[in-house]
């Protein structure tokens, strides 16, 4: 069971590390601190789960994953004590309020502890601890050691002020949050810290109680398995904490996604058609969707402007009687006046395609009442909708009587 949820930990958060990769190309400081404390607690978990530490015993370096955990801990406090002064942003107000001002001085403080713990932890891990034999837990199993009982607590030490200084700080940031979201957010996240100091509480408690009273090993292995709950529950809070807040940006980049799926036919077509227009050639649809550069939200308004270029240079191979014909044909379908685009875009395009291009333009498309590029997109996706929709026949019969009703008034002009 205990190995079960190890697994389960690590793997959600590397998968929320993976997830926000994007945040350490195009993010700030805030969110490339976060990212730092995703990817620190994702290796630390992996670093405790069962086949990594069987994997790094038959190393030759004895509890060499015990020693790697407590230097990628290390920079996960650190990226959260970053994260937490990144969360304040640059002010240039002449008095910087308190809690600003203390952040910041815990941050400069933390990284130069940390460089003499991490040097002080290693020397003595390759010292004074005892590790002729290969541990599954290293507190317990190192009980009544007085080498590890020092390793340790040095590391403890560190942890449990981070902790009870991050718990602090998020706890009264929680009051000052402006959304429901950020409030449970920081609300979470300052639990996640609160258990972080109970469990350094506890661990701590014990290695020194060892050192004066053995122990039955029944106690040693029933702590070690509820600490270590304690520990995966503090990482999952902390993940849910982290990531309520930006649930609204999650929705929001789903949506994008979608967009630029739905709409990638009739880009694609257009662009094709078009070569000139887009800034790179297009690529398969996995692929368009999937590129981590530009950001989505920057790709979907670029793929507008596309679609909008491309059907301005379409009136060059449209006649000025294909829009009416059309309007006429479609007036009692579902979606009329995205039906009469979708259908003019094909038929348009399929004249570019055979080489017929007349000099002077067809009329422009009706205007549209849109202000935003999200109602932009809400229109286009219901014309690439009905484009989908359009068969080649379709378009051939509505494109042969719009031949016939220009030939008809070619022929009353003639006469008059």
């Amino acid at each position: 069971m205990l190995a079960l949820a190890a697994y389960t930990a690590a793997t959600t958060m590397t998968a929320v590390a993976v997830w926000r990769l994007p945040a350490v190309l195009y993010g700030d400081a805030h969110r490339r601190a976060l990212w730092g404390c995703y990817l620190g607690f994702a290796l630390a978990l992996w670093l405790k789960s069962p086949g990594v530490i069987s994997l790094m015993n038959n190393q030759p370096i004895t509890d060499l994953s015990v020693l790697l955990k407590h230097y990628v801990s290390t920079l996960a406090i650190l990226a959260i004590l970053t994260y937490v002064v990144a969360s304040y942003g640059k002010t240039d107000e002449a008095v910087i309020p308190r809690h600003v001002a203390v952040a910041r001085w815990i941050e400069r403080v933390a990284w130069k502890a940390a460089t003499g713990m991490l040097a002080l932890m290693t020397v003595l891990f390759f010292t004074v601890v005892d590790r002729s034999r290969p541990s599954t837990d290293f507190v317990p199993d190192h009980a009544g050691q007085w080498g590890a009982v020092l390793y340790e607590t040095i590391f403890y030490v560190y942890l449990g002020t981070a902790s009870a200084v991050t718990c602090y700080q998020w706890s009264s940031a929680r009051r000052r949050a402006e959304t429901r979201l950020l409030r449970t957010g920081l609300g979470l996240m300052a639990i996640a810290m609160a258990i972080g100091v109970a469990y350094v509480a506890i661990r701590t408690s014990f290695m020194w109680v060892t050192l004066a009273t053995d122990l039955d090993a029944d106690v040693n292995h029933s702590l070690g398995v509820y600490t270590e709950f304690m520990q995966i529950a503090l990482f999952m809070i902390f993940a849910a904490g982290v990531s309520v807040p930006t649930t609204t940006a999650a929705a929001s980049r789903w949506r994008t996604w979608r967009a630029l799926w739905n709409l990638y036919p009739l880009w694609h077509d257009l662009v094709t058609a078009f070569p000139d227009v887009p800034f790179q050639k297009p690529a398969s649809r996995w692929r368009e969707v999937l590129r981590t550069a530009p950001p989505m939200d920057v790709r979907l308004d670029r793929w507008t402007q596309d679609i909008a270029d491309v059907v301005e240079q379409l009136r060059h191979h449209a006649s000025p009687v294909l829009l009416p014909v059309i309007e006429e044909a479609v007036d009692a379908a579902g979606d009329p006046e995205a039906g009469a685009e979708a259908l003019w875009i094909k038929a348009a395009l399929a004249n570019a395609k055979a080489g017929r291009r007349s000099t002077v333009p067809a009329p422009a498309l009706p205007s549209k009442p849109i202000a935003s590029t999200v109602a932009e997109v809400t229109w286009l996706l219901r014309v690439e909708e009905a484009y989908a929709a359009a068969t080649d026949l379709q378009v051939q019969e509505l494109m042969a009587t719009a031949e016939a009703e220009e030939l008809a008034l070619e022929m009353e002009e003639m006469a008059l």
